[in-house]
């Protein structure tokens, strides 16, 4: 199953996410189809940038995302439309 989930990357005690598209058996910072963001909840104010046309193809095609995955997409999308 294809997964949309978070890559965990950065330093010891300050972490830096990118969001990718993955198939579900890879480890969670191994191979990726896709990556579609990042997520960068250190920073102030919080970094948050996704290619919202590819998110919307992935979940079109089925792409399964995590939890928090899904809420940083839907967080994405407004700002899109508006």
């Amino acid at each position: 199953m294809v997964k949309i989930r978070l890559k965990r990357m950065g330093m010891k005690k300050e972490p830096f996410y990118r969001i990718v598209v993955t198939d579900s058996r890879n480890p969670r910072d191994g191979r990726f189809i896709e990556e579609i963001g990042y997520y960068n909840p250190v920073s102030e104010p919080v970094q948050l940038k996704v290619n919202t046309e590819r998110a919307q193809y992935w979940l079109s095609v089925g792409a399964q995302p995590t939890e928090t995955a899904g809420a940083l997409i839907k967080k994405a999308l407004p700002k899109a439309e508006a």
